[in-house]
């Protein structure tokens, strides 16, 4: 059976820890940033843990 291909979408926006979890950018820091909080853009600014159940689909689409 030939080898998955990586998602090139995918690939681009979420990553791998060692321990296998899979990260992903916070939603909220595009555009409107003169209207937001400091504190609030700080922690949008901070990778976040995907869910269980929606790290098993992206690990399939990074091949892994």
């Amino acid at each position: 059976m030939p080898k998955q291909k990586t998602h090139s979408g995918t690939k681009k926006r979420f990553k791998l820890t060692g321990t296998g979890k899979v990260m992903k950018q916070q939603a909220g820091m595009r555009h409107n940033l003169e209207v937001k909080a400091p504190g609030r853009k700080a922690r949008l600014n901070q990778d976040q843990v995907l869910a269980p159940q929606d790290a098993k689909v992206i690990k399939k689409l990074l091949g892994k």
